[in-house]
């Protein structure tokens, strides 16, 4: 019990975000306010590899990370660690993807335009076990945010979401492969899956694809 509660008192926090300015704020915060960041990462996959290696008690990530959307890297994190709590600090003031969020279980969902309150907030809710979701957001009714969920992980199995996302980024196949650890010719029968299934006729209807499954941003 002990140890739980220094664990509260102190939280071991791991950051994920590509933009640097939000890391360092981030960073200046959380350990002026008593927290200790043992690692901070730039992309989904680094995130995973991360929380693995330094089991911190939070993660702090962004929505939209190159490699894996922040998302992916949660449910992943959920499978892998199931430990660790999660807070969204993210851009995205969409009840639909804040649903998707909360559909991973008790996590924070907070706007980077929020108050640093909110934050600090949201980590001692999940640390708690409890959902913090900012109050711009929060519907009169969460009882539908199943059904929000859904529009982002319509027909798409996981493997699909990783291929989409990556070459929505503009990666060639070979270096898709080398990332999934997967041949080129797998990669490619996945991009065609995707294309055939939505009626896709060119990288252009990928990468819309991709924005439309809040895989990447604009």
């Amino acid at each position: 019990m002990q140890d739980f509660n220094q664990s509260i008192a102190r939280p071991r926090i791991l950051l994920a975000d590509d933009h640097k300015m939000v890391i360092e704020g981030l960073r200046s915060l959380l350990e002026e306010k008593g927290h200790d960041v043992v690692g901070v990462v730039s992309d989904g996959r680094a995130l995973v590899a991360a929380a693995l290696d330094l089991k911190p008690d939070v993660v702090i990530l962004d929505v939209c990370m190159p490699l894996m959307n922040g998302l992916d890297a949660a449910e992943r994190l959920r499978q892998l660690v199931p430990k660790v709590k999660i807070v969204f600090l993210t851009m995205k003031d969409d009840l639909n993807l804040a649903a998707a969020a909360l559909s991973l279980g008790p996590v924070g969902y907070v706007l980077k335009h929020s108050a640093a309150s909110e934050l600090l907030t949201a980590i001692t809710e999940v640390l708690r076990g409890k959902s913090y979701v900012t109050p711009r957001l929060k519907p009169e009714n969460w009882a539908v945010r199943e059904a929000r969920a859904l529009q982002f992980s319509k027909d798409l199995t996981p493997r699909q979401r990783e291929v989409l996302q990556l070459l929505a980024e503009g990666r060639p196949m070979k270096e898709v492969g080398g990332i999934l650890h997967v041949s080129e010719k797998t990669v490619m029968f996945h991009k065609y899956h995707i294309m055939r299934s939505y009626n896709l006729k060119s990288n252009a209807d990928l990468v819309l694809l991709a924005l439309k499954q809040q895989l990447i941003s604009v």
